[in-house]
């Protein structure tokens, strides 16, 4: 299934602490995904794709997680990456 293929045009407000909104807009701007960010107001994000959709997740996640619950989420990759070369 390709992601990119799959689509879903809307923007959306997306909630992030104003200390981290900053630097999930820089890296969304990086990334090439069409965002607006402006003083005292929320991030603004055009989603034109479902695999999009999941970058942005992505990038709020790591700014946001705690670095314990990043930090189990690579472990349990190298957990299944290891099961599968089994």
């Amino acid at each position: 299934m390709n992601l990119e293929n799959l689509s879903c045009q809307s923007q959306d407000l997306i909630e992030v602490n104003c200390d981290d909104r900053w630097q999930v807009y820089q890296r969304l701007q990086t990334l090439g995904i069409p965002c607006q960010c402006a003083a005292y107001q929320p991030l603004k994000v055009q989603l034109h794709s479902v695999a999009m959709a999941i970058q942005i997740w992505s990038v709020v996640r790591s700014v946001t997680a705690s670095r314990q619950t990043l930090s189990a989420g690579l472990e349990t990759c190298w957990q299944l990456d290891h099961f599968q070369q089994k």
